[in-house]
């Protein structure tokens, strides 16, 4: 595996002031990690800082926001990007959860210290406080339209609310713990949740009912996925007709990632096991990144990247370091990936 340059500190803000310092590290698997520094000494004359780096590394083109550094030693170099911008009046602790409308007017997200707001995406203005889960708000995300939002809590209840006025519209109840991801069927008319509980459902909106139990897997499920599937893919035969509520689920296949260190993929419309891949630890996320190509991240800090046509060995597998993968996102040409450091 490539070796992994890091800077050790918010270097955007470290490097702001005269004589600023952040740390860097470059470590390589098997190898004794290698430590060093960048000090800013100033700006040059057109207002880009001027840094240098401290032996064993090397800093190459500096702009305003961005620095790229280099350590020879290990053949390595990265790119280290600045904020376009930071909100931090927002929320008072760690930022559990977030999204942005498909428009990009609007952002929500949830927090440890125990809200979940509405905000504008431009300047970080809050507009709504969503009020109405007990406890802790796991995940929130905007519908398509951007107008409505559906939001998972460790009281069991998923909830959608109205972006607009902050009224909470719907309350899904049916699950046994608490809900820890959800995902939207098409434009909407069916959600979907993962629980504790060890089960993943889907929703009726419509009718505020639970159209099924779509896996129960005996384990809690941490994140959730759907996505069209590849047309060469067995997705099963339901064993009962569906629901004439249920849109969109045709063609569709679920992930589920678990915390009993498997991948599961399963037929929305069929409820049918699909593939079952393991991994080396709980399985904290996953995402789509085509019909065919697939991601997942676990508690270790593996991502694996999988071809849902035979799982049976990953793609590749991407570990960067032993931290949580805690999300993932397609983006252009590859993905973004968070973890817990």
């Amino acid at each position: 595996m490539a070796a992994t340059l890091r800077i050790q500190s918010d270097w955007s803000r470290a490097l702001s002031k005269d004589e600023g310092e952040a740390w860097l590290s470059c470590r390589s698997p098997g190898k004794p990690t290698l430590y060093g520094s960048v000090t800013r000494r100033g700006l040059s004359s057109d207002g880009v800082p001027d840094i240098a780096a401290s032996e064993g590394f090397v800093v190459g083109e500096v702009t305003k926001k961005s620095i790229l550094i280099s350590c020879p030693h290990e053949n390595v170099s990265t790119k280290f990007l600045a904020p376009y911008t930071s909100f931090s009046r927002i929320h008072q602790q760690s930022i559990t959860c977030l999204d942005i409308s498909s428009g990009g007017g609007l952002g929500v997200s949830t927090s440890t210290d125990g809200t979940m707001k509405i905000w504008q995406a431009a300047n970080g203005e809050i507009r709504r406080l969503l009020e109405g889960h007990v406890y802790d708000v796991n995940c929130c995300r905007f519908f398509p339209s951007g107008l409505v939002v559906l939001s998972g809590g460790m009281d069991a209840q998923l909830k959608i609310w109205s972006a607009e006025d902050a009224s909470c519209v719907v309350t899904f109840k049916g699950h046994k713990g608490g809900i820890l991801d959800t995902a939207i069927v098409d434009r909407g008319r069916n959600v979907l949740s993962c629980s504790r509980d060890g089960t993943a459902r889907l929703w009726d909106c419509g009718k505020s009912a639970c159209l099924g139990v779509i896996a129960d897997c005996g384990s809690p499920v941490n994140g959730i996925a759907v996505g069209t599937a590849d047309s060469s893919l067995n997705l099963g035969t339901p064993e009962e007709p569906p629901s004439e509520r249920e849109v969109g689920t045709e063609g569709k296949i679920l992930l589920l990632a678990r915390e009993d260190k498997k991948l599961q993929g399963v037929g929305l419309q069929s409820r049918q096991p699909v593939f079952l891949f393991v991994g080396s630890d709980a399985f904290n996320c996953c995402t789509f990144l085509s019909s065919t190509y697939i991601l997942a991240g676990t508690q270790d800090g593996n991502i694996y990247q999988l071809d849902v046509r035979n799982t049976n060995a990953p793609i590749q597998v991407i570990h960067r370091s032993g931290a949580p993968v805690l999300s993932l996102h397609p983006y252009r040409d590859g993905f973004i990936a968070s973890q817990g450091n």
